[in-house]
């Protein structure tokens, strides 16, 4: 078997398993996701959740960011916005430019709460990535922005 050919099998080999990880960290984040928005709120969604990380990262976001940030449909997007703002987790604000847009904000208990479960997930990776020097989280952070920008 000529060299390259053995190399594509190793690359080959080596893309199935990183697929296969890839798939259980998907999964993982869907039960982090479900489990941290019901520790904000036990009926608040992991996608009311995931558009509330969003706002409180961004400063503020309208319904048409969030949309086109998460590739939803607005309409799902208007549910979960009334159900945060229901729940204390958003305040909502006509937009200085367009009043017809409505600017939503992360309220001080949201920003709390996020901010607590953001130390516990950073606690927990400082223990699972401790064997890896700064350099390999650099390298790995660049596989996950590359993939993100897919």
């Amino acid at each position: 078997m000529p060299r390259e050919a053995a190399l594509g099998g190793d690359v080959d080999h080596a893309l199935v398993e990183f697929q296969g990880h890839l798939n259980l960290l998907f999964a993982r984040a869907r039960t982090q996701w479900r489990d941290a928005a019901a520790r904000i709120d036990p009926q608040l969604q992991p996608a009311g959740y995931k558009l509330l990380m969003y706002i409180a990262r961004v400063g503020s976001a309208n319904a048409h960011q969030l949309a086109d940030a998460f590739e939803i449909d607005k309409s799902v997007v208007s549910r979960q916005v009334r159900m945060l703002e229901d729940f204390g987790l958003v305040e909502s604000r006509a937009d200085e430019l367009d009043g017809r847009l409505r600017v939503l904000t992360a309220t001080a208990k949201a920003s709390a709460a996020l901010a607590e479960i953001r130390g516990d997930h950073a606690n927990r990776l400082r223990v699972v990535l401790d064997e890896l020097t700064a350099d390999e989280i650099v390298a790995a952070s660049k596989v996950f922005r590359l993939l993100s920008e897919v």
